[in-house]
């Protein structure tokens, strides 16, 4: 090859190298900038239509989604600073916890087999007064965050004590958090009268009341532990504040005899008797109701927190969810307290509300796995009133989203990926999981929260309980 020759070959793979360049920054140019991109997975909307898309994507900008597509056209119209590759894995909404008691975590294991009032007034309540502090509430959020977040739930509703220090410590790990500083009638950690609990409450929904993560909540326990009078203060104080009020309502046949000898009405009848119930409540358990209690839900606006797992194990009894379903009310699942339940992985939840409601309707049908996955996502999303916001995958909303394995022996073959989140899937086949368009972990690793830490604090935590409750 002459001289000229082999100049002229490089002046020629100049032009096509800068031909190339100016073809790419052009279309570089026409693409909007995101920060994050996940691309290549099958994605689970959990949109009015369901959608599912494969090979899907998702552009995120700042906390926000801002499409959906599949890969090949978020890809033309998208670039990213970050991109995470979710090929051969399942893309959907964080999950949503709607009732439990994040710091009960340290109490795990520490009473079981009892039933409910036997629990509560024999173990919790006592091992309560005798232990729970801040720092004990920091701990424990800090370590039911980390499970958490290794098991794809990106927002939880909570009630307890010090109600404050669990949002710091929710928002610090940077989970989503509903969290309603109990009103209890008797003496606990952080009030000794429902008097100091609702001016606690009442600085704790100033400090948070505009945090992006954190929506404060006021938490009157139950109509067992509240007189009229704290009953209706802490609504009012919530009607007042434009924030959510949490309760737990009917969760055992107890409570609706004690009901029902005491008011001449089932729980929910006397919570509407007296103005109590207004569309941003969420009433966890609705174990022993009727249609006339679910018809009143309905008319109110009120949200359901259905807890399977503890449920059973507490031997409360079974929530009537094909009739809450049937009737159009918004149910969440929960967890409950990991002290009753004894975990936090809402796919275990999932995969027991199904079950449970075949069981004790024995119809195969009832709860199937898309009803299950809807009360996991969307519905919790509704029963908190925040659908507008969470509980599917659509451009608009806020970027919670998980990425799931499908990798595992258990998951293969794979025909319905629905099928599988609800029947197959475990909490530590998450794989990554985005809160507000924030990766708190990717690839197993959390990057919020110190894992080693977060168990070693837990475990001298639970040595001090254990000095403290020695006979």
């Amino acid at each position: 090859m002459t001289i000229r020759s082999t100049h002229m070959k490089c002046t020629l793979i100049a032009a096509v190298l800068a031909a190339a360049a100016v073809l790419d920054a052009g279309m570089q140019g026409d693409r909007r900038r995101v920060s994050l991109i996940v691309t290549g997975g099958t994605v689970i909307t959990e949109d009015a239509r369901r959608s599912v898309i494969a090979p899907g994507a998702v552009a995120i900008d700042g906390g926000a989604i801002v499409a959906v597509d599949r890969a090949d056209v978020i890809a033309a119209n998208y670039q990213a600073a970050d991109t995470i590759e979710a090929r051969d894995q399942l893309v959907l909404p964080g999950l949503i916890n709607t009732h439990t008691h994040a710091p009960m975590v340290l109490f795990r294991g520490l009473a079981d087999d009892l039933a409910l009032m036997e629990w509560l007034q024999k173990y919790i309540f006592p091992v309560e007064a005798r232990t729970v502090s801040p720092e004990f509430v920091r701990i424990g959020t800090r370590l039911a965050a980390l499970e958490m977040i290794e098991s794809g739930t990106t927002t939880y509703a909570d009630m307890y004590y010090f109600e404050e220090e669990i949002a710091e410590a929710t928002r610090a790990a940077g989970v989503r958090g509903v969290l309603g500083q109990t009103i209890i009638q008797f003496p606990v950690p952080d009030a000794k009268t429902p008097a100091e609990g609702l001016a606690r409450t009442e600085r704790y929904i100033a400090r948070f009341k505009n945090d992006r993560l954190i929506t404060p909540a006021v938490a009157p326990h139950a109509i067992f532990t509240n007189d009229r009078a704290s009953l209706l203060a802490a609504a009012a104080l919530a009607r007042r504040s434009g924030v959510p009020l949490l309760i737990h309502l009917a969760e055992t046949e107890d409570e609706l005899r004690q009901s029902r000898a005491e008011h001449q009405q089932s729980p929910a009848a006397y919570l509407d008797s007296i103005g109590f119930w207004s569309p941003r409540t969420l009433a966890a358990h609705g174990v022993w109701v009727d249609t006339d209690d679910i018809a009143i839900l309905k008319r109110r606006g009120v949200g359901v927190a259905h807890n399977p797992e503890s449920n059973m194990k507490l031997a409360s009894g079974a929530a009537p969810i094909a009739a809450y379903l049937a009737a159009g009310v918004p149910i969440g699942l929960g967890t409950d307290g990991a002290a009753s339940n004894n975990d936090l992985d809402m796919f275990e939840a999932m995969r027991q509300a199904s079950f449970l409601a075949k069981h004790t309707t024995r119809d195969p049908t009832a709860v199937p796995a898309r009803s299950a996955l809807d009360m996991a996502t969307i519905g919790g999303a509704r029963a908190l009133a925040m659908d507008g916001e969470i509980g599917s995958v659509e451009p608009g909303k806020r970027a919670d989203l998980i990425i799931v394995s499908t990798g595992s022996t258990r998951q293969v073959p794979m025909y319905d990926p629905v099928s599988h989140l609800v029947y197959v899937t475990r909490g530590d086949d998450v794989r990554t999981t985005i809160v507000e368009g924030r990766i708190l972990m990717k690839d197993r690793q959390v990057r919020t929260l110190d894992r080693a830490a977060v168990i070693a604090d837990a475990n001298r935590m639970a040595q001090r309980i254990k000095e403290l409750t020695r006979p």
